[in-house]
């Protein structure tokens, strides 16, 4: 059991962070208030090769694996920049698509990815069925060769800043004649393809959507993989890299609070010329929130080594439980981190009220602790499914 970074994936960590800081909370914050993007971040990061870390070198990436993604999502949001967006286009879009997808999918998509000239963001969520894809509306049937997708998502990220969306759909398969999950890469400008931006209490450059979808037309190409037979493969393929990039986004912006607290109560001084970050009442609950984010960091950690020596199920669980405890951590890291500052704590100069949205959304989405908590009763302590 070795829990020390490899050499390149300790360079991996410092010079992303030093990255972060050239850019800042501030940076985030000024960019989410007037309504625009982290252009200018995504793109170095990409010149960088850091978006296309878990990318294989013949599609212009760095040949590593979820690991090395994580650690970016991390020290980005330690720096005080999460950037959702890491986890839906590198974390989901580019795995599905290097496992499943066609190699002229590889070949068109990978590289852009990679170098961060392209984004596809992903769409799975709908007003009525949630996530259980089980229950979804959204349809793709034949015609021709073509194919024609008409249904409701809700809650897709960011989709004005991508050039395709992946779309989860259902189709029906010829020989039995029931339901089966398929995803189609959708240009975001396909006619019959609508957007509306929901209005969000969360501070974040990343806007969320709702779309409709009217008879998409898109060619035979457009589906994921060779056959619909890599629908529901291609589906759960993107679902460990999704809950392991989330959590480091977690774990990194609690350890930007706690930074932020720690710095700020071991130097201010209100009684008898001591820092208030001397008393227990101020310092403990800061310790706890700190011993939360390296325990979640931790579970992060083992579940990204076994993505990566691809142990899928060991690595399903470790990874739904790395999304709870991170999500609880950071949410309680924010909230400690507000409460030591005090009135400072709720202003946009010190930068942690900032991220009470994220992080209590966190615990939401993409799937909700009480849904991981479902996931563990079944899966680890045998208990009979209860939905």
């Amino acid at each position: 059991m070795n829990f020390d970074l490899t050499p390149e994936q300790d360079q991996l960590r410092d010079a992303v962070r030093a990255l972060g800081r050239k850019y800042g909370h501030s940076y985030f914050v000024e960019k989410a208030k007037s309504g625009g993007h982290t252009d200018e971040l995504w793109h170095e990061a990409g010149r960088l090769g850091y978006l296309g870390v878990n990318i294989p070198t013949e599609y212009g990436g760095g040949g590593g694996g979820i690991t090395e993604l994580a650690l970016v999502c991390e020290e980005l949001a330690a720096t005080g920049c999460p950037l959702l967006l890491l986890v839906v286009s590198p974390a989901i879009a580019a795995t599905i698509i290097n496992k499943h997808g066609t190699e002229e999918q590889r070949k068109k998509h990978l590289p852009g990815l990679a170098d961060g000239s392209q984004k596809i963001v992903f769409a799975i969520t709908e007003p009525d069925a949630g996530s259980n894809f089980h229950r979804l509306a959204t349809v793709a049937r034949r015609d021709g060769d073509d194919w024609l997708l008409s249904g409701r998502k809700i809650y897709i990220s960011g989709v004005d800043e991508a050039g395709h969306v992946l779309v989860v759909a259902r189709t029906e398969d010829a020989s039995t004649g029931k339901l089966k999950p398929a995803l189609f890469i959708v240009p975001t400008d396909a006619p019959g393809l609508e957007k509306s931006k929901l209005d969000m209490e969360i501070l974040s450059p990343e806007n969320q959507f709702l779309l409709f979808l009217d008879d998409v037309r898109l060619p035979a190409d457009a589906l994921v993989g060779e056959s619909l037979d890599a629908g529901l493969p291609a589906l759960f393929a993107g679902l460990n890299p999704e809950r392991i990039t989330v959590a480091a986004m977690g774990a990194g912006t609690g350890r930007y609070a706690i930074e932020k607290a720690s710095d700020y109560t071991s130097t201010r001084k209100v009684w008898g010329g001591r820092s208030i970050g001397s008393h227990q009442g101020v310092s403990h609950p800061l310790a706890h929130a700190a011993v939360q984010v390296e325990l979640a960091r931790l579970m992060i950690h083992k579940a990204a080594t076994l993505y990566d020596a691809g142990r899928d199920l060991e690595a399903g669980i470790s990874g739904n439980m790395a999304k709870y405890a991170a999500g609880e951590a950071a949410a309680l890291a924010v909230d400690t981190a507000v409460q030591a500052l005090g009135g400072a704590g709720m202003t946009t100069e010190y930068g942690v009220a900032t991220l009470l949205g994220a992080v209590r959304a966190g615990r939401i989405a993409p799937v909700s602790r009480e849904m991981i908590l479902n996931f563990v009763a079944q899966h680890v302590l045998g208990q009979d499914k209860s939905y």
